[in-house]
């Protein structure tokens, strides 16, 4: 039988065509790194360990999220524009599915006759689309490697107004997950109501779907979204334009409003307040147009060119489907119902009762509404891992899983989405006073900054360019005002309070981290002496995350303990390569340094590996002393130690290596510098 791998000769035996043993093939166990340099290693695939569970877990991982990809394949995982429209548009795109009916829902407050009004505020929302879209391609321009409402806001007006925006988009994308899917549950219930009574178990099942299908990378996802997203405008597209043709060819006006098909007697007086409620819940229309210049970095190059054309793809298919489908639920008189949508009453108006194409596109509409929860899947990890790079989120965010993807954030945003649909019965109406708020006022922060941005550089054209960016901030800031207005008190309350505790806690992790940062603080001009001089002959190895006061102190109890002493860094991150190698040769002349270059991104298993091929040489026997740090209060725990942590528990099962985790408090908060 076969060993497994890494735990010596792998022995495979060969039969003849009798079933008889013939031969044995012997394999070498693979290298889990491999010497590049002296010095220098680069840790393979083979480095995880794939015995006992752990190997198991591997196993089932791969088979379900595929095989680990390397750094190197980051580049490979880009999009081209036709796979970003579906990735990063379907969110935007989808939203004609309920956004044209939350407008009527709101206007039959006072009667089917106010249903007229849609189209004046179908208009107004297109033109302001038109803005936005306007104010983002300038933005591209500007920040050419992603410039969301975050970068944007926290470059040129500061700290609180950048986390504000992060924390609205967060919020915005936990929501965009749930209206989605609950748009997409009512779609299918349009086509067959018995998928009314499991709605919530239905939901819930899709959203881990999409989370699987997100974690197994980028570029796959798209080209399994880009079906629905085409599938859903072409068949809409069609829609629109035969029932336009019948409109015509039977000499109506299509600009004429049509009689209600149903009466429906009003509850409420039509008047300016109404027309504002309507008007705010049709800007859930505009939801998702921010997403492109989020991810300019996951365009083919040139990403910032592809990004503005895809831009403006997406907002011309959004513009034109939005007016057409409200223009048509005008005339034709369409009365919104929970299991008979509009886009539903149109098909059957375009393609007749029981059609095929009818069919299609109730699926289509289903299944574009259910993977626009793609745009937050795509955007919400990238904008965390952002923050986590600055210091204002756990750093386990900005680490890449398996296939290249930001899997922390994928995994975070299931959860929290699938919550919200259970606590909300996977209901649009009751949704969607929360959604659009968040989106909006990171929209007038983001615009507003660019203003900012362009009166400091005075770029060419930044006249023009910061005329277009005001405009899309007074408007957006108008809109935002309009729609908490009209939808605090259904809901709106809750998205109020969030967004300040959400900022608020991204502030105290920065400031954690800042504190930490300082309190560790080595500087980079100082030249430590240290030399191996204990008297131990076991050899002691310190892993290095970074040149701080913590491995500072553990080299320093290392070498008193030992005369043969070395440190050991891995460098994961492909985005931003490491300065600990470069550092080290100045400020530790007498401590060699081993670099170990982690493509598949894991820490613990390639320290592991070196560590069992340090065993091979005399004395056969190894120290570890792993710094660790300490903190004040248990839910700081997170936030430090991680890798190292998984790495003690990897070589404490190891014979002959003995671990000895080195605590370290960095003192006081406030140390000076």
């Amino acid at each position: 039988m076969p060993q497994p791998s890494g735990t010596g000769p792998q022995i495979s035996p060969a039969t003849d065509r009798r079933g008889r043993v013939s031969r044995y093939r012997v394999e070498l166990p693979h290298a889990g790194i491999v010497e590049t340099e002296r010095g220098h290693f680069e840790a393979t695939e083979y480095a995880e360990r794939r015995t006992g569970w752990k190997g198991r877990y591997l196993a089932v991982r791969d088979r379900v999220l595929g095989t680990t990809l390397a750094s190197h394949r980051l580049e490979g995982e880009r999009l081209s524009k036709i796979k970003a429209l579906a990735v990063f548009s379907s969110d935007a795109i989808s939203s004609v599915a309920y956004a044209p009916q939350e407008i009527l829902f709101v206007l039959l407050l006072a009667g089917s006759g106010a249903m007229r009004w849609s189209l004046p505020i179908a208009v107004a929302i297109t033109v302001l689309l038109a803005i936005v879209v306007a104010s983002y391609r300038q933005t591209v321009r500007a920040y050419p490697n992603g410039g969301g409402s975050y970068i944007v806001a926290h470059e040129n007006l500061g700290i609180v107004a950048g986390l504000i925006a992060a924390a609205s988009l967060l919020t915005d994308y936990v929501l965009t997950v749930s209206v989605s899917i609950a748009s997409g549950i009512d779609a299918l219930a349009s086509l067959n109501g018995d998928f009314r009574p499991v709605a919530v178990e239905l939901a819930v099942v899709i959203v881990v779907v999409v989370a699987l299908i997100n974690l197994r990378g980028v570029s796959e996802s798209g080209t399994v979204f880009s079906i629905p997203t085409y599938a859903f405008i072409f068949l809409l597209t069609g829609a629109i334009a035969v029932a336009l043709v019948k409109v015509v060819f039977h000499g109506e006006n299509p600009l004429a409003a049509g009689t209600p098909r149903e009466s429906v007697s009003g509850v409420q007086t039509l008047g300016l307040l109404l027309v504002l409620k309507a008007f705010a819940s049709g800007c859930s229309a505009m939801t998702g147009v921010e997403a492109i210049s989020n991810g300019v970095q996951a365009f083919k190059r040139p990403a910032a060119s592809n990004a503005r054309i895809t831009l403006v793809w997406m907002g011309s298919i959004l513009g034109f489907l939005f007016l057409g489908s409200t223009l048509l639920a005008r005339h034709f008189g369409f009365v919104p119902h929970e299991n008979n949508t509009v886009l539903t009453q149109l098909g059957v108006e375009a393609f007749g009762h029981g059609s095929v194409l009818l069919a299609l596109l109730n699926i289509m509409t289903a299944g574009i509404l259910i993977l626009a929860a793609n745009t937050s899947f795509a955007d919400f990890p990238r904008l965390s891992a952002i923050l986590a790079r600055d210091g204002y989120m756990p750093r386990i965010f900005h680490a890449r899983g398996n296939r290249l993807v930001f899997s922390s954030g994928i995994i975070v945003l299931a959860a929290l989405s699938a919550a919200l649909l259970v606590a909300f019965n996977a209901t649009t109406t009751r949704l969607i006073p929360l959604y659009a708020l968040g989106v909006f006022l990171s929209f007038t922060l983001s615009q507003a900054g660019m203003v900012r941005h362009w009166l400091k550089s005075r770029a060419q054209g930044w006249r023009m360019a910061m005329a277009v960016n005001g405009l899309g901030a007074v408007t957006t800031a108008v809109v935002f005002l309009v729609i908490l207005e009209a939808k605090f008190a259904e809901g709106a309350w809750v998205v109020v309070i969030l967004i300040p505790v959400l900022a608020s806690c991204a502030w105290l992790i920065g400031q954690f981290y800042k504190n930490l940062k300082r309190a560790l603080n080595v500087s980079p001009e100082a030249v430590l002496d240290f030399k191996a001089s204990g008297e131990s002959r076991i050899p002691i190895i310190v892993p290095v995350e970074d040149i701080n006061l913590a491995t500072v102190m553990t080299l320093g109890d290392a070498c008193k303990r030992s005369r043969d002493v070395t440190a050991v860094h891995v460098q994961v991150d492909p985005d931003e390569p490491s300065h600990v190698a470069e550092r080290w040769r100045r400020q530790f002349p007498d401590i060699p340094l081993v670099v170990i270059d982690s493509p598949y991104r894991t820490v613990s298993d390639p320290i592991a590996s070196y560590v069992d091929d340090r065993l091979r040489q005399a004395p056969h026997e190894l120290t570890v002393m792993v710094p660790l740090l300490e903190v004040s209060h248990w839910y700081q725990r997170p936030l430090v130690n991680q890798s190292l942590k998984r790495l003690t528990t990897l070589l404490e099962r190891r014979s002959r290596v003995s671990v000895i985790a080195y605590p370290f408090s960095p003192g006081s908060a406030g140390r000076k510098r």
